[in-house]
């Protein structure tokens, strides 16, 4: 996409995302900033022409509020997991964005993954289960969760 005809679309269509996303946000803030997003992510596209340039901006912006009201459950879920914290062992503002971003990072490493590889994971990773315990749970044999814990660690070092 030329740089002239992102310009053209940015002009004559970013009110127009701004208050589609607004009216599903209900904040102005997040609304501006998440039509920035969507124009990024036009930017990094591939997209060489735009035959419905509203239609087009519409698919971008829902994968840009999915991803976002994911984050923002990811951080409300870390954020509830902290107030379980004694008041010692919380961490600094730096450490949270430090932990948030990595948390989000591994989130989107896990999305790549088929979902029982991605279940199998977590049980082991997050609960802390053991292989046999996880075949049981899931109903799989423990080889199976076994090439999944390898695929799962495969994608990781991936991402790494």
């Amino acid at each position: 996409m030329s740089k002239q005809s992102i310009d053209t679309l940015y002009r004559e269509h970013h009110s127009w995302i701004y208050q589609w996303l607004r009216h599903r946000l209900g904040c102005d803030y997040q609304a501006e900033d998440l039509a920035q997003d969507t124009f990024i992510r036009v930017l990094a596209g591939r997209e060489s022409s735009i035959k419905e340039p509203r239609a087009f901006l519409t698919t971008v912006a829902k994968g840009v509020l999915v991803n976002w009201y994911r984050r923002q459950s990811l951080e409300k879920a870390y954020l509830d997991a902290l107030t379980a914290l004694p008041e010692q062992e919380i961490p600094s503002e730096e450490e949270r964005f430090l932990i948030l971003e990595s948390l989000n990072e591994i989130d989107a490493m896990l999305d790549n993954l088929p979902l029982p590889v991605k279940q199998a994971f977590l049980l082991s990773q997050i609960e802390g289960l053991t292989y046999q315990v996880i075949a049981t749970r899931l109903n799989i044999s423990l080889i199976t969760v076994k090439r999944y814990m390898k695929q799962a660690f495969t994608q990781c070092l991936m991402v790494m």
